[in-house]
């Protein structure tokens, strides 16, 4: 489980075809790696990757042609910035909402205004997930807990304030890229207590 505050900005360093799906190599960005362990999860851009090996400039990570496919990863280019995130601890404080690292959809960039000191984000996204964001709700864009300011039936809305910019990835995305979605934990819960309860009458 992840927390959605991301800790560094790292960036893919390579990609290796190996067997049939890939081994990316991610850097570190500002991240300290010194107690880093084998075979833990590391959240990039949402997606949790387990580590496989390391080095002082950054870390290796097995990913699945399922993972490939329905997150951004498969397209991502050598170069570019990512958002890390290493799993909760117990003693952690919870500053954003449970992430579980485990992407829903894909969605787009559709606009960026200012706002104030901040900048409006609208991203387009599948109805598929859409269902479960509520206005003043989290959701988990490339891995970072943000909270709904406006949601339609194409779309919704967030407010990323100039600290969030400037220390994720975002500071480097432009209208029209894709990102990761994962919508908060607790709506799929509530969605299926409701379905169950609705099948025992």
């Amino acid at each position: 489980m992840f927390t959605g505050l991301i800790q560094s900005v790292g960036r893919l360093m390579a990609r290796e075809v190996r067997g049939g799906d890939q081994r990316l190599r991610i850097g570190w960005g500002g991240m300290p790696s010194g107690d880093i362990e084998l075979g833990e999860s590391i959240a990039v851009s949402g997606c949790c990757l387990t580590v496989v090996e390391w080095d002082a400039e950054g870390w290796f990570a097995d990913v699945s042609n399922e993972t490939l496919a329905l997150t951004t990863l498969g397209a991502l280019p050598v170069g570019a910035a990512v958002n890390l995130e290493r799993s909760l601890l117990p003693t952690d404080r919870l500053g954003g909402h449970l992430v579980s690292g485990h992407v829903d959809a894909i969605g787009t960039v559709e606009k960026v205004w200012d706002d104030g000191r901040s900048q409006r984000w609208r991203f387009a996204a599948p109805k598929s997930v859409l269902r479960y964001v509520a206005n003043k709700g989290s959701i988990a864009v490339d891995g970072t807990s943000l909270t709904v300011n406006a949601v339609d039936d194409a779309g919704f809305e967030v407010n990323l304030v100039p600290h969030t910019v400037a220390h994720t990835a975002f500071g480097e995305t432009a209208v029209g890229a894709a990102v990761n979605l994962e919508v908060d934990t607790v709506a799929r819960y509530v969605e299926r207590l409701l379905a169950t309860r609705e099948e025992s009458k």
